[in-house]
């Protein structure tokens, strides 16, 4: 029973040690740099501002990069986004420069919750004074199968891994001590 026992804990180190190797060449390599495929123009005030995504078109619950670069660049200027949904719902930030790309400002590997008709708009200061400026884009219906879906299949190993250990652990395991009956 206890040589089951490590046996199974053996086969989880094991899984887990090659998952991890697999994943440390990727782990090393460098960042990418951001790579805008499309671009939208904005007109904040005094400044003009290029909107830059990593994914055209935007679907919904699709990570991609967003970059905001003003022109004569970041330098002296400082900002907000606030990001407005097509129920209404928003969310502002400063602007910050982007974790890849540090000469523009941007948002690193972000998702728009819902599809619709979504607003970016920029609260600009500078040299210039203030400017505000929005940019409205389409954002598509999610791709692939429906979230409840994709979950009920990713949970699927999860669910075969505890039943095989519980089922291991149940065989392995000594019965409870039964009474003995009396004998005459």
């Amino acid at each position: 029973m206890r040589r089951t026992a490590l046996t199974l804990l053996s086969l989880i180190g094991a899984i887990g040690l090659i998952s991890v190797m697999a994943g440390a060449p990727a782990m090393a390599q460098p960042y990418e740099p951001v790579k805008v495929v499309h671009s939208e123009q904005v007109q904040a005030g005094p400044y003009r501002l290029t909107a830059g995504f990593s994914t055209w078109p935007v679907k919904a619950m699709q990570s991609l990069d967003f970059t905001f670069v003003p022109e004569g660049g970041i330098g002296g200027k400082s900002g907000t986004l606030t990001l407005i949904a097509p129920d209404g719902g928003r969310q502002q930030d400063n602007l910050v420069r982007h974790p890849r790309n540090r000469k523009v400002w941007g948002l690193d590997i972000q998702a728009l919750p819902q599809e619709g008709r979504w607003t970016l708009r920029f609260a600009l200061n500078g040299p210039s004074g203030p400017g505000t400026g929005d940019v409205a884009i389409t954002v598509q219906e999610q791709p692939g199968p429906p979230m409840g879906i994709s979950w009920a299949i990713s949970s699927l190993p999860l669910l075969g891994l505890v039943t095989l250990i519980v089922t291991g652990w149940r065989r392995t395991w000594p019965p409870s001590a039964q009474p003995q009956e009396e004998r005459p």
